[in-house]
């Protein structure tokens, strides 16, 4: 099996997956709901949400479909409120 050699990717919550084989349902997409020592991912065709070993969904995940738009903290946006 290959290694990664530039180390484990990095899920946030709310990405969308699509993964190498379908759901029983048929859907190929899932959304990462958890994060910690087992990723949690909730199907979007029938809603059911699996625990999965992180190198598990990194062997079974084919692309990234959507990404999170991450705000940093004291961006420009935050640093417009309360003015």
């Amino acid at each position: 099996m290959p290694i990664n050699k530039d180390g484990p990717l990095e899920f946030r919550v709310h990405d969308v997956l699509r993964l190498r084989k379908p759901h029983p349902c048929g859907s190929f997409e899932w959304e990462v709901y958890r994060l910690g020592a087992d990723i949690g991912v909730k199907c979007l065709g029938c809603q059911r949400r699996v625990m999965l070993p992180r190198k598990e969904l990194e062997r079974r995940m084919k692309v990234f479909v959507s990404r999170p738009d991450v705000v940093a903290e004291g961006s420009v946006a935050e640093a417009g409120e309360g003015e």
